[in-house]
């Protein structure tokens, strides 16, 4: 089974018309994306979008042998005409499922949004999934059969495909393909980048898909640091890289500090962003995490661990930590970054990156930003990937 992708944008398309923003000034070229609308084996086509023909015969293909029309979700703006010798477009209900005299079988999944997303099965047995923009399927039941092709809002529904991983549906073998993409994200490297991390890919108008091939995405990476200034963005960064998978562990490593508010703000804003499926540990004792296997850790973040580690060694007092105190601190940082070097875990760190600041003014001060760097430099030595975090944007020191 083939699938041609008449376009891949929202559906507004990208750029948007009269649209100022950054990202819509540099979607040039393969990076400009109609509408998305699948022509799957010639036969069925699944949603109807402006200059669909046209997109067809860019591609070396042509509409003439459609036998199916089917719509995912409400169109906004002026209605869409139908091309002559196609037939009217309509909707299957939620669970139903469409026999088509080609051999293809379309059944329609409910959604927790407006909208139907199709599960198509080919003649040859092979199987995809489209959901529509700002959709996720509701009510999977695992274990689930994994879909050859997933095709879904990877950008602004991440959730989607964690749901669908998290019932079968999507597994290693499952080739996720970003469609709906909007100017939420720089188009280019950027996009590329944010969906690699989520074991996705995004591919140009036009692009001709066979269900079922094999094709060589980027493994996401298992072992991840994120550095970052004060309010950098590197937490986002690091949420980001595991919204599409689901049980996430988040590891908190700065506790509750009962009775400071400005605090609670912060701990809460970090809880607001994070998907309601994940869960959260408070604590500080990261080896024992390490070694066990589970799902995904996002450890948010090293520079309090190693708050923590200081205290417990006496690093504040010169005596103590002449006296022993950085050699047991040494030890602890080398039990950690071998923990992560043994680590079977998927894995998301987040720290600060502070030595390129001003220096500060004591002695106790400038011994936490030597120590801080030392446990960045080492625990990034066991990391596939690397990034600095600067005013938002993610820049890759290692992949």
């Amino acid at each position: 089974m083939d699938v041609t992708l008449l376009g891949t944008g929202a559906p507004a398309g990208l750029p948007r018309p009269d649209c100022p923003c950054a990202a819509c000034a540099v979607a040039q070229g393969e990076d400009t994306r109609a509408a998305t609308a699948l022509l799957v084996d010639g036969a069925l086509l699944l949603d109807l979008t402006p200059g669909a023909a046209f997109a067809a015969a860019r591609a070396g293909h042509s509409l003439a042998g459609v036998r199916q029309v089917l719509l995912s979700h409400p169109h906004d703006g002026p209605a869409v005409e139908v091309p002559a010798g196609l037939p009217q477009p309509g909707r299957v209900p939620d669970g139903r499922e469409l026999a088509l005299l080609t051999g293809h079988r379309v059944r329609a999944v409910a959604l927790d949004a407006p909208g139907t997303g199709y599960a198509v099965t080919g003649p040859d047995g092979g199987r995809l999934l489209y959901v529509p923009p700002g959709g996720a399927p509701a009510g999977l039941e695992a274990p689930a059969e994994p879909y050859d092709l997933v095709l879904a809002d990877v950008v602004g529904r991440p959730d989607a495909l964690a749901r669908l991983r998290a019932a079968g549906a999507a597994g290693p073998t499952t080739d996720v393909v970003a469609v709906h993409l909007d100017h939420d994200v720089p188009p280019g490297r950027e996009l590329a980048r944010r969906l690699a991390a989520a074991g996705a890919r995004a591919v140009p108008d036009g692009t001709t898909l066979a269900v079922g091939s094999y094709e060589d995405v980027p493994d996401v990476p298992r072992r991840t640091l994120v550095l970052g200034g004060a309010r950098s963005g590197k937490s986002v960064e690091a949420e980001r890289r595991l919204e599409s998978f689901p049980d996430v562990l988040y590891v908190a490593t700065g506790g509750s500090r009962a009775g400071d508010a400005e605090w609670a703000a912060r701990v809460g804003a970090h809880r607001e962003r994070r998907p309601g499926s994940w869960r959260t540990a408070e604590t500080c004792d990261l080896v024992p995490l390490l070694k066990d296997e589970g799902p995904p850790l996002l450890i948010d973040c090293l520079s309090l661990w190693l708050t923590d580690a200081m205290d417990a060694v006496g690093a504040w007092d010169d005596a103590e930590w002449a006296d022993g105190g950085e050699r047991a601190l040494r030890d602890r940082v080398r039990e950690l970054t071998q923990a992560v070097r043994a680590t079977r875990r998927t894995l998301v760190a987040v720290s600060n990156e502070v030595g390129s600041g001003i220096v500060p003014a004591t002695a106790s001060g400038r011994r936490y930003r030597d120590e801080l760097g030392r446990l960045n430099a080492a625990f990034a030595a066991e990391c596939e990937q690397v990034l600095l975090v600067v005013a938002g944007q993610a820049l890759v020191l290692r992949d």
